[in-house]
């Protein structure tokens, strides 16, 4: 199971006019942010649902029993606020420690809130039951081809947008967002995956050879907080050449401050983690390289961020 840039490329046309085409800002001499934080719900998880669910609607494979999906938030408000604007019933699985901002969030979006375990994995099991016994159609929070391809529109608009440049930084959970910037991008720049020390799933995967299960931690875990590689992040990566880099909790904690101090930008913890590989030292461009930072979340509690 594979997305292609043809894929890619018809998630685009599907969901034109539902998502936005968020903005780049140059915020010093070879470094580019993609404001992904400004997309619908805070967070770039609108395109992939909307492609989940408009493709599955338009082949007929939509129930009267609407969605079902598991999150730690951000896919979660993703996958309701689509089915709102599709007019299709949603009842998402979050784990119990869910932040209450994206928690309040959600309520206002109409779904029904399921919490479940205290981790997505055990949300998802819920949620897999819960499409089992009703019907509904699962919208994964990143391992099913239309979420990859979907989020893959990011890769696209920043070809368009940002001109040349070498290198993106890309945070990974499950990694639907980078399998599909990997697959949008190709060879034409290397993508970089920064992951927390405590949560690294693909970083373990690309050692391992195979995605493999392992500990959730660290003050990112609501939004990067995957036990495994998604099936697809982990055949993108290999073939498009990604690779990961880690990063420490307080470096993440360090950038999103910097984020906000520095550019305004109110950023969560799982959005700022690209920009922690940059402000950490952990990545070190060369002195000509182009770098885009793709800071994708917003989903935060503005009261933390001074």
């Amino acid at each position: 199971m594979t997305v292609s840039i043809d894929d890619v490329r018809a998630a685009a046309q599907r969901i034109e006019g539902r998502v936005r085409r968020t903005p780049v800002i140059e915020v010093a001499p070879g470094l580019t942010f993609k404001l992904e934080l400004l997309q619908h719900t805070g967070s770039f998880k609108a395109r992939g649902a909307f492609n989940r669910l408009v493709a599955a609607k338009d082949r007929g494979e939509m129930t009267g029993q609407g969605i079902v999906a598991a999150s730690g938030g951000n896919h979660a408000l993703a996958a309701a606020y689509a089915a709102r604007e599709l007019g299709v019933p949603a009842r998402i699985f979050v784990p119990e420690t869910t932040p209450a901002a994206k928690l309040g969030k959600l309520r206002t979006l109409g779904a029904e809130i399921v919490l479940a375990g205290s981790e997505y994995a055990e949300a998802y099991q819920a949620a897999e039951t819960a499409r089992d016994e009703s019907g509904a159609l699962l919208v994964h929070a990143y391992d099913q081809p239309e979420i990859v391809a979907g989020q893959g529109t990011v890769g696209l608009e920043l070809l368009d947008q940002a001109g040349a440049f070498d290198t993106v930084l890309v945070a990974v959970g499950g990694g639907g967002l980078i399998a599909g910037i990997a697959t949008a991008i190709g060879r034409n720049a290397q993508v970089i995956g920064v992951e927390p020390v405590l949560a690294s799933a693909m970083h373990r995967a690309l050692e391992a050879g195979a995605p493999t299960d392992g500990p959730v931690g660290g003050v990112a875990a609501d939004s990067l907080g995957a036990r495994r590689l998604g099936e697809l992040a982990f055949t993108a990566a290999r073939e498009h050449g990604v690779r990961s880099v880690l990063v420490e909790d307080d470096a993440i904690v360090a950038a999103r401050k910097e984020l906000w101090r520095g550019h305004h930008l109110a950023a969560e913890h799982g959005g700022a983690t690209a920009y922690a590989a940059l402000t950490s030292g952990v990545y070190r461009p060369a002195a000509d390289e182009r770098v885009v930072v793709v800071v994708c979340g917003a989903n935060t509690d503005p009261s933390t961020l001074s």
